[in-house]
């Protein structure tokens, strides 16, 4: 029997899962701008010095080599679904009887004005670089000073991915800066900006409240119902009339579905492609979509969330909807099995929620350090991994304080 020929387009979480699960029943293609899936839940760690960015990138052909799976580093430019086809910009056509689309997300801005111009987003290991070097070099300056010149650093939203990272900074200024120039380091201030009224909102109030404090104890200024209206060189504009002083702004306010959707015009709802309960998209049966591109509804009627184990389910469940197509069976719909949620605030402090069980602490940030490694790619990152925690936890110290952007 002739195989199905999948082509995929997006080599990460879900896009490999999916590519896992369908490469004994079917002719599957990966295809990627990039030749390396990023673990993007421990980019912000690249960002603060805390891990090298080789620990959280991993060949893709590496994760697929004892597969069939066939890899093309290239990006999607135009989809042909009447004959059945997706050309990229390397000039190759492939054909497809069934085309996964898993291109991810990108940074929202949600049509505030600044953001593009002077924020720093956290999507990319270049972006975490650049983060990373800008809060160097600036202690760099600071210390050629040698002076009292204040130096501010604005993570703007209070989800996971800013309250990790507000986290990670307090805790690069209270260690290897303070223990590089002291002077300086008091200099440094780390505020943290939402929109809403609690930090971490899909999480219980009662550890909301204890990433707050526990924030502040790490020298954090955490901001609640402050919506920025404008950002500027160096400034945030409020929308109370306010603004705050801000030489490094970090974009962490939230994503939308890759650009790509739209270059490829697939249907677009709430800036995510629009897709039946199957994960099949509206109107193109032979197409799916999954992931943070993917506008699929959970139990409540709302959009899923944008997390790794979405994606991963999604990879699978999809996989299983070719096969039963392949056996003439009838699709069924994907349901979301919902693991609980974490993040981590610093060292011995995370929080983690399942369903009704919640746990806060120095247990919850080694739950959390545990699952991170166990989803990390590679027996190299991990063992890379452990030992940059394990230095930076017995010696308070991280050694990759490089500045080795492109300036």
């Amino acid at each position: 029997m002739n195989k199905p020929k999948v082509v995929i387009l997006g080599g990460g979480f879900g896009g490999l899962a999916a590519a896992r699960a369908l490469y004994k029943d079917a002719d599957v293609t990966v295809v990627d701008r990039h030749n390396y899936q990023t673990f993007l839940p421990l980019l912000y760690q690249v960002s603060t010095a805390g891990l090298a960015a080789d620990h959280v990138a991993y060949p893709i052909r590496g994760a697929l080599r004892k597969t069939s799976v066939k890899f093309r580093m290239a990006s999607p430019i135009n989809i042909d679904h009447r004959n059945k086809e997706v050309k990229l910009d390397s000039s190759e056509i492939l054909k497809f009887d069934h085309l996964i689309v898993a291109l991810g997300s990108v940074t929202a801005d949600f049509g505030i004005p600044g953001v593009k111009e002077f924020a720093l987003g956290m999507k990319s290991v270049s972006e975490a670089l650049t983060i990373r070097a800008e809060i160097m070099r600036r202690f760099e300056d600071l210390c050629r000073f040698e002076d009292d010149t204040k130096f501010s650093v604005t993570v703007i939203g209070g989800g996971p991915t800013g309250v990790e990272m507000a986290g990670a900074i307090a805790e690069l200024i209270r260690g290897p800066l303070k223990s590089d120039q002291a002077q300086v380091a008091k200099n440094i201030s780390v505020t943290l900006v939402e929109a809403g009224p609690r930090l971490l909102p899909p999480f219980a109030p009662s550890l909301s409240a204890r990433t707050k404090k526990d924030l502040e104890k790490l020298g954090v200024k955490v901001l609640l119902n402050t919506a920025v209206k404008e950002l500027a060189h160096r400034k945030i504009f409020l929308k109370d009339g306010t603004s705050l002083q801000s030489e490094i702004t970090i974009w962490a306010a939230g994503v939308k579905g890759s650009d790509a959707m739209k270059d490829l015009n697939l249907p677009v709802e709430a800036n995510r492609v629009a897709v039946e309960p199957t994960m099949q998209v509206k109107n193109y049966p032979n197409v799916w979509a999954l992931g943070d591109i993917a506008g699929a509804k959970g139990k409540d009627g709302g959009p899923l969330p944008m997390v790794a184990p979405v994606a991963i389910q999604q990879g699978k469940f999809i996989a299983k909807q070719i096969k039963r197509i392949s056996l003439n069976k009838q699709l069924e719909h994907f349901k979301y099995l919902d693991k609980g949620s974490m993040a981590t605030i610093g060292r011995n402090k995370a929080v983690v929620q399942v369903r009704w069980f919640k746990l806060a602490g120095p247990l919850a940030w080694l739950v959390w350090l545990w699952l991170h490694l166990f989803y990390l790619l590679g027996g190299r990152n991990k063992i890379g991994t452990m030992a940059d925690w394990t230095w930076n936890y017995l010696t308070f110290d991280r050694g990759n304080r490089h500045i080795m952007d492109s300036q």
